[in-house]
């Protein structure tokens, strides 16, 4: 019933942007909260943002703090992640990920999409 599609991802250079994008489809949006995770080789998955859709408040993981944003487009069931000033410490897989229950609030999440993969060069 859940679904969650990446795209966006790509190779860009130290300094650079990048939008991801996650096309997102669910029972109920109103009970949603959506967000990315990443993670590099060698190194465990790690929260970066989320968007609770009916609100639209939002969360920053401690590492992206002040060089990304999440947002939404309702019209488009989409949720953005723009990443800027990216370093090559941010190559990773970025993943989507919505939850309906309150487990979000322990950065807990039981749908994921399945990835998109972003590469920084220095």
């Amino acid at each position: 019933q859940v679904q969650l599609v990446e795209s966006g991802g790509g190779l860009v250079q130290a300094g650079g942007s990048l939008r991801l994008s996650c096309e997102v489809s669910v029972p109920a949006f109103s009970r949603y909260v959506f967000g990315w995770f990443r993670q590099a080789p060698g190194k465990e998955r790690e929260f970066v943002a989320a968007i609770v859709w009916a609100a639209g408040s939002t969360y920053y993981g401690d590492s992206v703090k002040g060089r990304c944003t999440i947002s939404k487009e309702n019209s488009k069931n989409t949720v953005y992640l723009q990443l800027n000033s990216l370093k090559p410490e941010d190559t990773a897989v970025y993943y989507c990920v919505a939850e309906g229950t309150t487990k979000w609030l322990k950065y807990q999440y039981d749908d994921w999409g399945q990835g998109t993969q972003v590469t920084v060069s220095s």
